[in-house]
């Protein structure tokens, strides 16, 4: 059967939220969101492509930055209103230049940051 993009449940702004992470490590790089147009996009190009709210635009994650997402699998959650985006990373996931937007923790209620920007 033949996926179908309006099955999906998007918020009020005809959005949904997008978990990228890495297909060999599982590591979380980071959240971003798309609506029915960035899904379709990505599952035809295979270049993971978001929605930026700020530009109002679309984005293909590293198009500037060479810090490619190319789709490995796409799942959706049991309520459809949330997608896993399985990807290989091609350097940084963030925009702060690290691998990934989860850089902080919080700890004993103290928020310490776990790593450094890649140089």
């Amino acid at each position: 059967m033949q996926f179908d993009v309006s099955t999906l449940k998007y918020d009020e702004k005809g959005l949904i939220p997008a978990i990228a992470q890495d297909a060999t490590t599982g590591e979380v790089l980071m959240m971003a969101w798309m609506n029915a147009e960035s899904v379709a996009r990505t599952l035809h190009s295979g270049k993971v492509t978001y929605w930026s709210r700020s530009r109002q635009s679309f984005w293909v994650k590293g198009e500037s930055s060479g810090h490619v997402q190319v789709l490995v699998d796409l799942r959706v959650d049991c309520d459809r209103d949330c997608l896993l985006v399985s990807v290989n990373q091609t350097g940084p996931a963030c925009h702060t230049n690290r691998r990934t937007c989860f850089y902080t923790a919080v700890r004993d209620g103290v928020e310490v940051e776990l790593m450094a920007p890649e140089v």
